[in-house]
């Protein structure tokens, strides 16, 4: 993209207006614009004991839309919903399943097997059913059970999955490959996600589907999975049509290995095989039983939304999104900490997104396009909230120019780079470069793209829509302390603290790589929201074509 000269003089404008002094000062938050107490307030209550972890429709969860509701009011901005106000309700299916379960596997020589939940399994059913089974299923092998014409490749051909449970390899056929131009390599496509896993064993009419876990194909350890699925499971009450197997789960890649060994196959070799052209899936002459008795309740949760109207051009949007919601308390656990306080994700969000929102409409110039500041719930359920809300937006998508997205910020300093997640999507990592660069910062790939972020987030959702969104957070290069303890930081978190009742507010925690954030999410909009931009998908992106139908049907 050209950078004209209107859009430069602009952008330093913007930097005087906002005294260019402060600009790539944040390590030591000199930032003329953010109120560090003002965040910290907001991260502190959010992540508070007394709001439970932040579970939709609970009593934690009324506080939250309560809190972001009394904020978005006093801030002066207008409420996105209409009648309904500043809440877009989203209609919730709650099921609790009877954890006293195990899923039992028998083979054709009458080695059996139950594997513990939370310990070796996990499962469920988002079937609104008080009763959902599978008994005596037999188990194939479908490799990663990914259906791609694109790829000329199908787990399933030649397989009739009815009655049949599909155990699946997690991420996608180019994990292990070392190949970029095979599934994009170890960057991991949607073909890689869970959610699709799921979803293509249901198209291919199985009765069950199981994922295997392993560490560093899932981008997470086993307790993620067994914390997030455990647990009262939330899902969109109207759903569509699409078909659901009576059964879903996962399994340890320990409990794989052990199964395939009394399958007498070799657990190894087959997912080596499965990486490859020509693989084939095989019965594991084992059968899988499971029954779930499950207790069903429905509700109501909401999306947050604000708008500030633009002086120029109202109705055209520039949208910030962060989810508000955590994992809530865990009631079964009697011992211990129990509430998943959700303090980095993503209290850090959303207090993110009531600091953007206090600046822009503490200011005396309006930008000439509208903002919308929406906070989503039930992002942890599988991203219900962004799903519900792209469905039924408060303004149309083709009236949506970009966005960013803000999930999960850094609490180990400033850094001189910033990560971008879905590398070179669209014309918004340009904009991105120009307000990084003011800041002595350099924007650099994610460096595990196996793992899929682009996939796991809000902004996904609108992208699926045909919005473009950026999704960047700090590097790890931290200032005076290097890369590697960058490394360090993130992996500690992720392995101790992501979705577990450790996910606290921390007095030690070094803000000031948010505050660089805040400035630079602020800096990009700034420059869209004044300015007759409408960045694009870059050519060959698979959203391109969606946003170019949806431009198309513009009045």
């Amino acid at each position: 993209m050209i950078f004209k000269l209107n859009q430069l003089i602009m952008f330093v404008l913007i930097l005087l207006i906002n005294g260019c002094s402060s600009v790539g000062k944040l390590g030591d938050n000199q930032s003329n614009l953010f109120d560090k107490q003002n965040y910290l307030t907001h991260v502190k209550t959010l992540a508070s004991d007394e709001f439970g972890g932040r579970a939709p429709a609970t009593p934690g969860g009324e506080l939250t839309v309560s809190y972001l509701e009394d904020n978005f009011k006093a801030l002066g901005l207008e409420p996105a919903f209409g009648a309904n106000g500043y809440r877009q309700p989203v209609s919730l299916m709650v099921i609790s399943t009877d954890e006293d379960i195990g899923l039992e596997l028998t083979t054709e020589s009458k080695i059996k097997t139950t594997l513990a939940y939370k310990d070796e399994m996990i499962a469920w059913t988002r079937r609104p059913v008080e009763q959902a089974s599978i008994s005596d299923s037999e188990l194939v092998f479908v490799g990663y059970g990914v259906v791609a014409p694109e790829y000329n490749w199908n787990d399933y051909a030649g397989l009739d999955m009815r009655g049949k449970t599909a155990v699946i390899l997690v991420n996608d056929p180019g994990y292990l490959s070392g190949d970029d131009a095979f599934f994009n390599g170890k960057a991991m496509t949607y073909y890689g996600r869970w959610t699709y896993k799921f979803e293509e064993a249901a198209r291919q009419g199985a009765a069950g589907a199981i994922v295997v876990h392993q560490t560093g194909a899932a981008g997470y350890p086993w307790g993620v999975v067994s914390g997030s699925w455990s647990g009262p499971q939330y899902h969109l009450l109207d759903a569509g049509d699409a078909p659901l197997a009576q059964v879903e789960g996962w399994i340890t890649e320990a409990s794989a290995v052990n199964l395939f060994a009394n399958a007498g196959q070799d657990f190894a070799a087959l997912v080596e095989q499965a990486g490859k052209a020509g693989f084939t899936p095989r019965s594991l002459n084992t059968s899988a039983s499971i029954t779930l008795n499950n207790t069903i309740a429905q509700s109501d949760s909401y999306n947050v939304g604000a708008m500030l109207p633009g002086s120029k051009n109202p109705d055209e949007y520039f949208i910030y999104t962060g989810h508000w919601d955590h994992m809530g308390t865990d009631e079964s656990n009697t011992e211990g900490d129990n509430i998943y306080n959700g303090a980095v994700d993503n209290a850090t969000g959303t207090a993110a997104l009531l600091e953007l929102a206090r600046v822009f409409a503490s200011q005396a110039q309006r930008p000439e396009r509208s903002l919308l500041f929406l906070a989503v719930t039930a992002e942890e359920s599988g991203l219900l909230g962004s799903a519900a809300y792209v469905e039924k937006p408060a303004v149309p998508l083709n009236k949506t120019v970009a966005g960013i997205n803000m999930d999960g910020m850094s609490v180990y300093g400033a850094s001189n780079d910033v990560v971008v997640i879905g590398w070179d999507a669209s014309d918004l990592q340009d904009y991105m470069t120009r307000a990084a660069a003011s800041q002595d910062r350099i924007l650099v790939r994610e460096p595990t793209p196996e793992k899929g972020f682009f996939y796991r987030s809000d902004h996904f959702n609108f992208a699926k829509k045909g919005v473009p969104m950026m999704y960047a957070e700090a590097g790890n290069d931290i200032r005076g302390k290097g890369v590697e303890w960058g490394k360090q930081q993130q992996a500690d978190y992720t392995a101790n603290r992501y979705h577990k009742p450790g996910d606290e507010y921390d007095e030690s925690w070094d803000i000031s790589g948010i505050f660089q954030d805040l400035e630079m999410n602020y800096l990009v909009a700034q420059e869209i929201l004044n300015s007759d931009d409408w960045p694009e998908w870059r050519p060959g992106n698979e959203f391109r074509k969606i946003r170019e139908a949806s431009l198309a049907a513009t009045p």
